[in-house]
């Protein structure tokens, strides 16, 4: 029985907390507050905002970490943590002044490192209850390198530092608590989360399902081909893979298996695809945004980089669930099921103003993102008044309800970037993240192929279990340096650490987003996660694609650029004959064999290995239709 306990409906206490905080987000980011005078310095927002997320963490959040409760409840061994996070963030918001002096300094006395100490335990406790161990116990390992390095062994030996330089550098610090990490999660992803709420219950997710299944439901595998392309666009906007499984999922699952897909094929193509809109322009799950703040460039530059690589993904994924379709003579959704296009179109047609706004604002108007964010969220609750389902209304009786999920959805990740920022603030301090790069690099032998393998699985490895943008700041941090160390441009090597870590989403063991949708295909996790490692195998291959290939992210003139995109799309249908064993007949094992080599050759840069790709093409269909030819003359006699 709990010391103090207290509780409220989910929609009473959770709700009112819930909407608090988007008020308070949407005025900081907008930047009402200098309207009348007052200047919010980003360390003050990152502390009221981290303050908001640890509140609904350590009140929703039970100490075993499972799913959040239903309703509020404040139990005695909370009390120490929610009071450490409020001291030391207090500290931030009502003494700043104390805190610049301690910048100044460049040190922290007894009572500093008590309240970042407080902090710091308090922040990764939060993050083991909503994320499990392993991330926690990577921050304190690289913590740990810091403060025992002079008795470490080779790469991993340095000077050391004590407790109150680590918590200087973890409090006051530009890379710790309250650094880049946490500053984009309490800004940008913070109004994109909302975004993403409002569209959702405005009927934007179920809207861009039946369009989809519009579009395509009429060919083969048809509800598979809508689930690749809802997923896709509505992932870019989620913020998470494994939220945009969950919501899209429980729609584009049994339609695909309805249809003859089986249970982990169709739970596969769900999780792909929504993995895929973390690098799918113009949101890209916000990984653009916190990418643009990391390497010093513009978002618009980011988003346009990554849109030919994106192609080849979908290119991959689409080309599969149709040629499975052909494979196994699946057949079409009946007419008389369908909706038309037109129709579905022009009941939703709304829903096309505020992705367009967003775009206009980031593109034409050069907005910051957070900006161009609110001013579409507000054009979007517009919007919402043009449908003639007053349920689609954006009233403000549903407001509490959006907040609430947009909220709920949010404090993982502002919690993690905090966490993260310890580690951060330690490797920066130690240069243990610079050693890690030397090690890869000096492994590799300075061989590039060999490096990028190396930093790839260890980037599969190290996003494990983490959601997308706190694996991509960790992957920022100890993999993409060790990429520019052997001179891969920078936007590049970021763009391959981000597809390799998104890739343990769908890759087992730990395969977050596969455990999701199993509850809606009521497959295996391991059978539903080969099938989707197969599916999303240009989470692999492409990043080498662009590495090797600079035309696919837009480098270079539009000949050498046409030529790379060629070439890999046609890779890219090449490779996924190859993976689902059929080109116009089935395919032998070794034809099999033959086509993906044949598309790996053509998404290989230059023409000699396209060229090796055709003869190798050749090959593979002519075996696989002599053997046809063979079987069917031996069928005859």
């Amino acid at each position: 029985m709990g010391f103090a306990k207290v509780f409220m409906q989910k929609h009473q206490l959770a709700t009112w907390l819930a909407t608090l905080t988007v008020i308070y987000h949407l005025l900081a980011v907008g930047q009402v507050f200098t309207l009348f005078g007052y200047f919010l310095p980003p360390q003050i927002h990152s502390a009221i905002s981290l303050t908001l997320a640890s509140m609904i963490a350590f009140l929703f959040v039970p100490i075993r970490g499972r799913e959040r409760q239903e309703s509020a409840r404040l139990n005695w061994y909370d009390i120490p943590f929610i009071a450490a996070i409020l001291a030391a963030n207090g500290y931030v918001i009502f003494f700043f002044d104390s805190i610049e002096d301690y910048s100044l300094f460049g040190f922290l006395d007894t009572f500093g490192v008590v309240l970042a100490l407080g902090l710091a335990i308090a922040l990764l406790e939060a993050t083991r209850r909503t994320t499990g161990i392993i991330l926690p116990l990577l921050i304190l390992a690289m913590v740990a390198m810091t403060a025992f390095q002079p008795y470490l062994p080779g790469l991993l030996f340095g000077l050391g530092y004590d407790l109150d330089r680590i918590m200087y550098s973890a409090f006051i610090g530009e890379g710790g608590i309250f650094g880049l990490p946490l500053k984009v999660a309490s800004t940008i992803v913070f109004v994109f989360v909302v975004f993403g709420a409002v569209m959702q219950t405005s009927g934007a997710g179920r809207w861009i399902i039946d369009l989809a299944l519009a579009i395509t439901g009429r060919s083969r595998g048809g509800p598979a081909k809508a689930s690749v392309v809802a997923s896709a666009i509505f992932g870019s906007i989620s913020g998470s893979p494994t939220s945009n499984a969950a919501t899209t999922g429980a729609f584009t699952i049994p339609m695909m298996k309805s249809v003859g897909y089986s249970p982990a094929f169709a739970g596969a193509v769900e999780v792909v695809a929504s993995t895929g809109g973390q690098i799918l322009p113009p949101v890209m799950g916000a990984i653009a945004f916190v990418m643009a703040e990391w390497i010093g460039r513009s978002y618009a530059e980011i988003a346009l980089a990554a849109t030919l690589p994106a192609i080849i993904y979908f290119l991959i994924v689409f080309a599969s669930v149709h040629l499975r379709a052909r494979r196994d003579n699946l057949v079409a959704i009946p007419a008389e099921r369908m909706q038309s296009f037109v129709h579905v179109f022009v009941r939703g047609w709304r829903h096309l103003i505020p992705f367009c706004a967003l775009i206009y604002f980031l593109f034409g108007m050069a907005y910051p993102p957070g900006l161009a964010g609110i001013y579409a969220t507000l054009i979007a609750v517009a919007s919402s008044y043009l449908s003639r389902d007053r349920n689609e209304w954006i009233t403000f009786q549903k407001i509490g309800e959006l907040s609430h999920n947009a909220v709920m959805r949010w404090y993982t990740i502002a919690i993690i970037t905090a966490a993260v920022g310890l580690m951060v603030g330690s490797l920066e301090l130690s240069g243990v993240g610079i050693k890690i790069s030397r090690f890869l690099i000096d492994i590799s032998g300075g061989d590039l192929m060999v490096a990028l393998l190396l930093i790839g699985v260890a980037s599969l490895i190290i996003g494990m279990g983490l959601d997308s943008i706190p694996a991509y700041v960790t992957l920022a941090t100890l993999m993409a340096p060790a990429l520019v160390g052997i001179g891969v441009p920078i936007l590049a090597a970021h763009l391959f650490i981000v597809y390799w870590g998104l890739a343990s989403f769908f890759t087992p063991p730990v395969c977050i987003a596969v455990y999701v949708v199993i509850g809606f295909s009521g497959a295996k996790v391991w059978e539903t996660g080969w099938e989707a490692v197969k599916l999303g195998i240009a989470s692999f291959l492409v990043p080498f694609a662009f590495v090797l290939n600079d035309g696919l992210l837009l480098q270079g003139g539009p000949l050498h650029i046409a030529q790379a995109f060629i070439t890999a799309a046609i890779g890219a249908v090449l490779l996924a004959t190859g993976i689902q064993g059929f080109a116009l007949v089935r395919l032998n094992p070794l034809a099999r064999v033959l086509m993906g080599i044949s598309g790996i050759f053509f998404i290989l840069p230059g023409w000699i290995f396209p060229a090796m790709g055709a003869v190798t093409c050749v090959a593979g269909l002519s075996l696989s239709h002599f053997q046809s030819a063979v079987r069917a003359s031996l069928d005859e006699r």
